[in-house]
């Protein structure tokens, strides 16, 4: 299993597998063909169907065009075997002769893979690879999950997950500022500072609960807006971890130190996610998204809370498994309808889980792992119109002119 870096990776939306992945591929590509005299990009499957609406051409194109004339071929309808995320990459050289080619495909998060290279591996990090066993080593050894990723990742760790907070909250921060239409052409205002400003006229509740929505709305509307951003482990899940902890640091006032420590807590149990099973909405629907963003919210809470190591993994459990059978159906391709909405939802749902959890004393019939198995035999079931396509579901039932 390797870094949680790369569930925690900083860069702009509004979509990691379809905006950070193929800019990722391009630098990559354009890296190795420095002299081409022209580059083709054909895109496949998912990443096409959606792929205007999350500016996948925009991000190829501005890593390449620069350098030389790029085209974009899109193929919406045909599906690689590898990943529904297909990029073949083909550089020219002056005389129209191909001089290189390369197929790789986005498989969620940025992350980029093939049959034979694979970023999700390519590192070996953690020698154990599920929450049983990284429980049993807790509740054996007296440490936290937080003390398992410092043993492995080293110290330095700590460094990037407080680059990584820091842009959370700037994202925060940022959205709650700004107004105005979402890009894309829904029309959609932002909804981040009326939702802070009418949270803010409520009693303790009621207030508590508005204004998670409205920290969820700012990261999220920032990332349709292609603002910067942390996955979490996605784009367009983005708005669910950093809504959860913002909320508990102005409420609780927990130190940064200790919120760092939940990041960490919550980046292991995204990990195992991605190991396991996948975070890619192409791949097994938005339940891989915002579901695992709310199972990693949830840890984290507990985490801050002092739960127990079972107690934090039931958090956990609670809220992936509340989120099976999820469908990707995105509104015109684009990261707003339903997305975001979902961000504000499962942040408020994440906190439900922490708060059911720590009744409990962490015993229960289903584990994690086994949702986490669940949702990736769920995917793997899911018809490919119901997994960011936006072929199916709400993406053809919304009329934006009505």
């Amino acid at each position: 299993m390797d870094s949680i870096r790369h569930i925690f990776r900083i860069g702009h939306g509004p979509s990691s597998s379809h905006t950070m992945g193929p800019m990722r591929a391009a630098e990559m590509f354009l890296k190795k063909n420095p002299s081409a005299a022209r580059f083709e990009v054909t895109l496949y499957g998912s990443l096409a169907a959606t792929g205007k609406g999350h500016m996948t051409d925009a991000a190829i194109l501005g890593v390449l065009s620069p350098v030389t004339k790029t085209d974009i071929i899109w193929k919406p309808k045909e599906f690689l075997a590898f990943h529904p995320n297909g990029m073949l990459f083909e550089a020219f050289d002056a005389n129209g002769n191909k001089q290189d080619s390369w197929t790789i495909y986005s498989i969620g998060g940025g992350t980029l893979a093939n049959e034979t290279y694979n970023e999700k591996t390519d590192t070996e990090v953690y020698p154990m690879h599920n929450i049983r066993d990284i429980q049993a080593w807790c509740e054996k050894s007296g440490y936290s999950y937080w003390e398992y990723v410092e043993q492995c990742e080293g110290s330095g760790i700590w460094d990037y997950l407080a680059e990584v907070w820091e842009v959370m909250q700037e994202a925060v921060r940022r959205g709650l500022e700004a107004e105005g239409i979402l890009p894309g052409g829904l029309g959609i205002r932002r909804k981040a500072s009326d939702y802070m400003i009418r949270a803010r006229g409520y009693g303790s509740s009621i207030k508590s609960r508005g204004l998670v929505y409205a920290y969820a709305l700012a990261v999220s509307e920032e990332n349709a807006c292609g603002g910067k951003i942390v996955t979490a482990p996605t784009c367009g899940s983005c708005g669910v971890m950093p809504a959860v902890l913002y909320h508990l640091k102005e409420t609780r006032e927990f130190r940064d130190s200790r919120i760092l420590r939940a990041l960490a807590t919550a980046g292991l149990f995204g990990n195992v996610v991605k190991t396991n099973a996948s975070i890619s909405g192409a791949e097994v629907g938005c339940q891989g998204e915002v579901g695992v963003a709310c199972a990693m919210a949830a840890a984290a809470a507990s985490q801050l809370f002092g739960g127990t190591p079972a107690q934090i993994e039931y958090a956990a459990e609670m809220g992936l498994e509340h989120h099976l059978g999820l469908t990707c159906d995105p509104v015109c391709g684009l990261v707003q309808i339903p997305c975001i909405e979902r961000n504000a939802f499962a942040a408020a749902r994440a906190l439900d889980a922490n708060t059911f959890s720590n009744f409990s004393d962490g015993r229960h019939r289903v584990s994690f792992d086994q949702v986490v198995e669940v949702m990736r035999q769920t995917g793997n079931d899911l018809p490919s119109l119901y997994k960011e396509t936006a072929e199916g579901g709400l993406a053809i039932k919304y009329d934006a002119h009505q």
